[in-house]
């Protein structure tokens, strides 16, 4: 089951995109599907074919996005969550051979899309393993590899 949890920057762009594909996506897809069917035979006809799906599609994750949004719980930052790891955080984090790795943790409905930052979601093992940290912590996260190790660099919050 997904945590309920988002941040305020994730619930607006939720919100956001909620909005765009009903006000604006949904009349567009709306009006090319009535033109294609004015045309007559169905059955051959790719643009109402293909757009009858996109529309399948735009009504799907409208139905999620409004059942979805209602249950989410919005994460304020708090200056108590300071110098450790909690949902909310970008962290910088390092392993023995050096390599680096720099994450926001969020929830797990803001994951997709075209994020500035890299996210992962506070449901995955590695911010799982973060949780509570602080600086210079070494922390374990299990793999389907094994376990790996790995050492905390630096955590910042959006404030």
């Amino acid at each position: 089951m997904k945590t309920n949890l988002v941040t305020p920057e994730g619930y607006r762009k939720l919100q956001e995109e909620e909005t765009y594909l009903w006000t604006v996506k949904r009349p567009e897809i709306t009006k090319i599907v009535s033109w294609a069917a004015s045309l007559g035979d169905r059955s051959e006809n790719a643009d109402y074919t293909f757009n009858k799906r996109v529309l399948r599609q735009i009504d799907r994750r409208v139905r999620y996005l409004r059942k979805r949004l209602p249950d989410l719980k919005v994460i304020e930052y708090s200056p108590v969550q300071e110098g450790k790891v909690f949902f909310g955080a970008t962290v910088e984090i390092e392993n023995e051979a050096g390599e680096v790795k720099s994450f926001k943790i969020v929830g797990p409905d803001e994951i997709y899309g075209d994020e500035k930052e890299p996210l992962i979601s506070i449901d995955s093992p590695m911010a799982r393993a973060l949780l509570k940290k602080q600086v210079d912590d070494d922390f374990i996260v299990k793999t389907p590899e094994g376990d790996k190790e790995w050492f905390v660099n630096s955590i910042e919050y959006e404030k």
